[in-house]
């Protein structure tokens, strides 16, 4: 279909001076994502150019080599984040601005003597603004956070911003983020806490919020007359590669479904927010989320599946099963691939089932949400050869094909009454100029520039995990996974999970 364009545009301002620390230095994520990103902001003049990035790690290197391992791994492994195909990733004059502005603290997170050094790079950069990545593993959140706090580096001046990021996962059940959230607000007040999720940072998210309320037909049939239940999938390819002893410990379950899962849900379920400013925003997802129904041990189980992939194929190529990956237990019970059924208690939701599912080495990769509308009256077809009508569906893609598109029945030319469904929507590379990233661009510059509005408050995290704890609870008593061959669309059980509701599961490869 033809599309037409009216644009409303802001130029967006450009972060002040700060100087960025990136604990954990030499992981794959500073490595793949974050200093791509951080490339791809100052190529597109959004930070200041007396912006400075300084890893922090345990490995001795110098201040060049560090830059230059960096420059080395992004125009090897990480080209497609920064550049069309065909191009030379990093613009030299670009890069080498950038890499000028590139520094290493060694030192172990542990050691306060750390500290000292950090608020020296500080001084140095004259900066007075600071922010502290913690690109590392879940067990140092703690710790670090105290010692920036107990070294003074988190005191703020007037007119100066010292501010904390926190990858996921926070916390691995309820208590365990009850008490991560109290270790951080000892040291730092919740306006310096940014939780990132990387989901959030996808245009297509983002734009949930600005499809449901800048859009008068949308929000009139936002709610429970009209919609008959809500699907969130989150299917990947891959299976757990060289992260095994991680997931063993993780699942499923504690890696998508309390943070990734439940902020596509909140976006797709909040209040009209009474502003777009970060509070408002927050404070409606952490309503919905605080809404979701806590089921019984015995209910938890009823609505909710656990799989786990055995050997299978992929792309013509035989793949091993969970059991067999490096780092696992050849009797493991984690599970691989979750299927959840969840209920909001209020007054838009009630008696909307939201279907949740995510699984590793499924047929296709496709994270979505397709919103089910109730069927519409068809006693006029009952003479016809139209004996069942499809419910019509809104589906927002999420990745790989960014864009929505509306499912609804037309009718075929012809003398007979045949009716064929069809597909109203866009791709988003098709309508906007799509630049190279990683996904990771808009929340570090929002960190930079202190709007909070998609990162996650303490009490939208313990609303998550309050929700999902009975299903953890639930699964401590009754460990067993159904096995699903690797390269499928998951376990059996989870067709039956919808079909005693009269539901089934979107086609993931449709």
């Amino acid at each position: 279909m033809g599309l037409s364009r009216s644009t409303t545009r802001q130029t967006p301002e450009v972060a002040p001076p700060t100087t960025l620390f990136l604990f954990g230095a030499h992981g794959d994520l500073v490595k793949r994502l974050l200093m791509p990103a951080l490339y791809n902001l100052s190529r597109d003049g959004l930070v200041d150019e007396n912006l400075y990035i300084v890893g922090v790690d345990h490995n001795a290197i110098s201040d060049a080599d560090f830059a230059k391992k960096l420059e080395d791994f992004i125009r090897q492994e990480a080209a497609s984040k920064v550049a069309d195909d065909g191009k030379d990733p990093l613009d030299p004059e670009l890069w080498s601005k950038l890499a000028g502005r590139i520094s290493y603290v060694q030192g172990d997170f542990l050691d306060d003597s750390t500290y000292s050094d950090i608020a020296a790079k500080i001084k140095s950069t004259g900066t007075g603004n600071a922010v502290f990545y913690l690109a590392t593993a879940p067990r140092f959140f703690s710790e670090v956070a105290k010692r920036l706090g107990s070294s003074g580096l988190l005191s703020e001046a007037p007119g100066q911003f010292r501010r904390v990021v926190i990858e996921k996962p926070f916390g691995s059940d309820l208590p365990s983020a009850v008490a991560l959230n109290e270790c951080l607000l000892k040291v730092m007040t919740e306006k310096q806490i940014y939780r990132i999720d990387h989901y959030l940072g996808k245009e297509t998210v983002q734009n949930i919020l600005v499809s449901r309320f800048s859009n008068a037909l949308f929000e009139s049939f936002w709610n429970n007359h009209y919609i008959d239940h809500v699907q969130i999938t989150a299917a990947e390819t891959v299976g757990v590669e060289t992260r095994g002893s991680f997931y063993e410990n993780t699942g499923a379950l504690r890696d998508m479904v309390p943070n990734h899962l439940f902020q596509l849900l909140a976006m797709v379920a909040m209040e009209p927010p009474a502003a777009f400013g970060a509070d408002a925003v927050r404070g409606e997802k952490a309503k919905v989320i605080g809404a979701i129904r806590p089921w019984s041990e015995e209910e938890a189980l009823a609505n909710s599946v656990r799989g786990q992939y055995s050997e299978g194929s992929r792309d013509g190529a035989d793949v091993p099963g969970y059991r067999q990956e490096n780092k696992v237990d050849p009797a493991s019970t984690t599970e691989t691939y979750v299927a959840l059924k969840v209920m909001i208690d209020n007054w838009r939701w009630v008696g909307v089932p939201f279907y949740l599912r995510t699984g590793k080495r499924m047929s296709t990769r496709s994270t979505e949400i397709a919103i089910c509308f109730k069927p519409a009256p068809y006693a006029q077809f009952r003479d016809t050869e139209v004996d069942r009508i499809k419910p019509n569906y809104l589906r927002i893609h999420i990745q790989p094909n960014e864009g929505m598109w509306f499912d609804l029945y037309a009718k075929r030319p012809g003398p007979t009454l045949q009716m064929e469904d069809i597909e109203l929507g866009f791709e988003y590379k098709d309508f906007f100029e799509m630049q190279p990233s990683t996904g990771y661009e808009t929340l570090i510059y929002d960190c930079l520039t202190g709007d909070q509005t998609l990162f996650q408050r303490a009490d939208n995290i313990e609303n998550g995990w309050r929700a999902v704890q009975p299903f953890l609870d639930a699964w401590k008593n009754n460990p067993q996974v159904e096995l699903y061959p690797a390269g499928g669309n998951g376990p059996a059980s989870a067709d039956t999970l919808l079909g005693k509701d009269g539901r089934e599961w979107r086609d993931i490869n449709a």
